[in-house]
């Protein structure tokens, strides 16, 4: 039980804002690639 306590703590210690402000970040620089990997699939036509 001592051990799912300290996990519990150090789980609530992480910064969630700044993963999940990274994690959005993450996927924006992917999206252009993306679009532009979709435009050139389709053969320039959205």
């Amino acid at each position: 039980m001592d051990f799912l306590s300290s996990f519990s703590s150090s789980l609530g210690g992480l910064n969630w804002e700044v993963i999940t402000q990274l994690t959005f970040v993450v996927l924006i620089m992917l999206a252009g690639p993306a679009v532009i990997f979709v435009l050139a699939f389709r053969g320039g036509d959205l």
